[in-house]
């Protein structure tokens, strides 16, 4: 538009709009700060606490954040709900005290440590077999938490949210972490205290545990693989030449294997071939176990061009037999036991879940609820270990031992 372009009307002149000397919005970037000024210089915090006193008490003990940045708008909104929830209940006429607190321990810390204090300079990581390298690395850990508590506090403090900020908790705390190894001892020193085993999520790179919240799954194409279980035990008749067909995306898990699971809510049946091309692995006159509303997808990829339904296999009957491992020609020689699972649907694969205690929670929970009545049957219930802190197969996977599990390919 060009200054020859026609204006309209002005308007304003024509309105009637009151005049304020109050600034815009208050003037809450320089009014907010006096504010919480004047709050710290005479003690709100501390007068409201001595005005409730003998009053109904109303603790607020705070679900600590992470101490490892400063705070976004999570953590905004977790603090300023907490706060409305403190002094709703101190209007209500109680002696109410929010308790703030911070996480210092954990994974990603140690991962800015490392970043920050190492590679970014170039600096070989810490030998952490060296028990005086842990202990220097553990203070850096714990001086990188301390700046941020104190960061984080400040940060807090400006959204003006109530608190008993001149006493906070923390979770490195040597009191804090005093009163973690006295209750422990306390386990120990009354027998409750046992060592046992159970699947992790485990980094190779930082040689620890992970929990849930941080493992961050990305879109990844995996192998599927369809493998046939052989039952040369518990079986009569047609079965006792039949095979049971498991499908997994995980291939890298079948060592470790040691059951299979079904589940009775699931209708299956016996399957015999009659027309496959010549040389498929899946023969004419071969019979597998499948579920029946998976049967059809699982010969397609079988790629096989035929095949009959002879009968039902009721739950009852699956529960009773054994298989065999398809690796047994490498050393896999034991029984694979089947089991009802809550666990085992119908929306894909066979029907059938390959079970490795040692790889995944639920197998391992279905494995452990098992194991009394499976060394009733005298089948060995030891959990193997077959791949190493590294990522490599160890020596209970004959066969692969020190292959690593996963590449750069996958």
């Amino acid at each position: 538009m060009n200054d020859d372009s026609p204006k309209g009307p002005d308007y304003s002149k024509s309105l009637y709009l009151p005049v304020t000397d109050f600034p815009m919005r208050a003037g809450l970037p320089q009014r907010e700060p006096e504010i919480l000024k004047r709050w710290e210089t005479i003690g709100l915090e501390q007068q409201m606490r001595e005005s409730g006193e003998g009053r109904p008490k109303f603790t607020l003990h705070d679900g600590p954040p992470y101490a490892n940045g400063n705070i976004h708008i999570g953590h905004a909104l977790n603090k300023i709900l907490k706060d409305l929830v403190t002094r709703s209940q101190r209007m209500t006429g109680k002696d109410c005290v929010y308790v703030p607190g911070w996480d210092c321990h954990g994974l990603p810390i140690e991962w800015k440590i490392e970043e920050e204090n190492y590679r970014a300079k170039g600096k070989q990581k810490p030998d952490f077999t060296d028990p005086g390298a842990m202990i220097a690395f553990r203070r850096e850990c714990r001086a990188y938490a301390g700046h941020w508590l104190g960061v984080q506090r400040e940060e807090f403090k400006r959204l003006g949210v109530a608190g008993d900020w001149g006493h906070p908790y923390s979770t490195m705390a040597f009191p804090a972490e005093a009163t973690i190894a006295r209750e422990i001892m306390k386990f120990a020193a009354s027998g409750l205290l046992y060592r046992g085993s159970k699947p992790v999520m485990w980094s190779v790179v930082e040689k620890t545990a992970l929990a849930e919240a941080e493992v961050e799954y990305e879109d990844y194409t995996s192998d599927q693989v369809w493998v046939a279980f052989p039952i040369p035990r518990g079986a009569e008749g047609e079965l006792s030449d039949a095979r049971i067909i498991i499908w997994t995306t995980t291939p890298w898990t079948l060592p470790g294997n040691r059951a299979i699971s079904f589940s009775s809510k699931i209708d299956y049946g016996l399957y015999h071939v009659t027309h496959a091309p010549e040389g498929n692995w899946a023969l004419p006159g071969a019979t597998f176990v499948i579920a029946d509303k998976l049967a059809s997808e699982a010969f397609k990829a079988a790629k096989v061009e035929g095949y009959e339904r002879l009968h039902d296999v009721p739950a009852a009957m699956l529960a009773e037999l054994i298989c065999a491992h398809p690796l047994a020609h490498l050393g896999y020689d034991f029984d694979v036991p089947l089991f009802d699972g809550e666990h085992v649907t119908d929306d894909t694969g066979t029907g059938f879940v390959h079970t490795a205690p040692g790889h995944g929670r639920e197998d391992f929970d279905i494995w452990m609820a098992n194991a009394r009545e499976l060394q009733s049957r005298g089948i060995e219930t030891r959990i193997p270990y077959t791949v190493d802190e590294d990522g490599f197969y160890t020596k209970d996977a004959p066969g692969f031992e020190g292959k690593r599990v996963i590449t750069d390919k996958g």
